[in-house]
């Protein structure tokens, strides 16, 4: 009998994986249910791509926690100007290394606040890790964030439940998705935070 190569084999459980994930219409619009919300612990914590009441108080204390530097490095303050009344946000969030640099990427997708305000900011934001430093956010284009969704798995353990493929899957597998979480590049700031 023929085994099959190990490349269909993966391709298959990606498949698979996908087609367990319902569709659900919210605004009128079709789009993935999050994988988290279906079982575990995440559930609590999320409801139709954006957090309960328990996910922003837990989010709030992580991110006051991270922001005094006491929790691993790879978790960090994002502060970013609110789109509605101009008061910083934090939002803790993990940092992938790619290539020698530090991308940050919504787990939530587009419709995330934190993405849809630094989209209103033009990228300008801080990084809060014991102190604060601005810095520039750079979108990163939808055909280059495959490797990076990657690399973001391998840290973001709770976060990459949001992905409708296994974080251990190949490099394709992530293009299929990565239209639909925005990733950033954390770029040292154009102009100084007063002008902020």
């Amino acid at each position: 009998m023929v085994q099959p190569s190990p490349a269909l084999i993966e391709i298959n459980e990606l498949c698979l994986r996908q087609a367990t994930i319902p569709i659900v219409s919210m605004n009128g619009r079709n789009m993935r249910a999050d994988p988290a919300e279906r079982t575990g612990y995440l559930r609590y914590f999320y409801r139709n791509w954006h957090p309960t009441l328990i996910g922003r108080m837990w989010s709030r204390a992580y991110a006051w926690l991270s922001g005094l530097g006491l929790t691993p490095s790879f978790l960090v303050t994002l502060q970013v100007k609110s789109r509605k009344n101009g008061r910083l946000l934090p939002t803790i969030l993990v940092v992938a290394n790619y290539q020698g640099r530090r991308y940050l990427v919504s787990m939530l997708g587009n419709n995330s606040e934190w993405v849809r305000n630094i989209r209103a900011a033009g990228g300008q934001a801080f990084i809060k890790r014991g102190r604060l430093r601005p810095v520039t956010l750079t979108e990163i284009q939808p055909e280059e964030r495959a490797p990076i969704l990657k690399a973001w798995c391998q840290v973001a353990t709770s976060g990459r439940n949001h992905l409708p493929i296994f974080w251990d899957a190949p490099v394709s597998a992530f293009e299929t998705i990565s239209a639909d979480y925005p990733v950033f590049r954390i770029d040292p700031a154009r102009h100084s935070s007063a002008a902020y």
